[in-house]
């Protein structure tokens, strides 16, 4: 994987930090450094593979799940989750991604084994889980960002279950009926 890595940092050197078939930087977007599209695609690119060898059945990834020192990662908002999130599962919002929330969260060992889910692996589009568009379900972008931050033991549910197929966990907020 590093040396992956290595030949697509040359290869975005060597094509002055553009990604092969995007568009150069536009003015503004040389401006804002820290955002790099680019380099975001590179990373797409990279992880692709990766993402599909690991997409695990229903009862495989409920099994590793719960296994000692695996954590079950709940990426979506602090409010989606205390309505309603798989028993067990730990909360980081996607958008508080960063390298010392990830460390806080998930710990320093960068090898251990994470296990996510979003909204678009529930087949109900019912309470507590709402449907996204699907190239914009959030598993995605949460298995790319982990992987670029230096977390590549990421396993995802591969498929789609029904809500009630779940045992969920709540503040209070939800109805005991969605409970197994």
């Amino acid at each position: 994987m590093r040396l992956v890595m290595f030949a697509l940092l040359a290869l975005v050197l060597a094509t002055g930090g553009q990604a092969e078939n995007s568009a150069p930087a536009t003015q503004l977007e040389q401006q804002a450094p820290q955002i790099d599209y680019a380099g975001f695609a590179v990373l797409t690119e990279e992880v692709a593979q990766l993402r599909q060898e690991r997409l695990l059945p229903k009862d495989a990834f409920f099994e590793r799940a719960a296994a000692e020192g695996a954590l079950l990662l709940d990426t979506r908002s602090a409010a989606a989750f205390a309505t309603g999130h798989i028993e067990g599962a730990v909360n980081l919002p996607f958008s508080d991604f960063t390298d010392d929330k990830l460390a806080e969260v998930i710990g320093e060992d960068r090898d251990r084994a994470i296990y996510i889910y979003c909204n678009n692996n529930f087949s109900d589009n019912a309470f507590p889980i709402a449907l996204k568009k699907a190239p914009l379900a959030l598993n995605i972008p949460t298995f790319i960002n982990l992987v670029g931050y230096g977390y590549e033991n990421v396993w995802e549910l591969g498929e789609e279950v029904s809500v009630s197929d779940i045992n969920w966990s709540s503040d209070g907020t939800i109805a005991p009926q969605l409970s197994k």
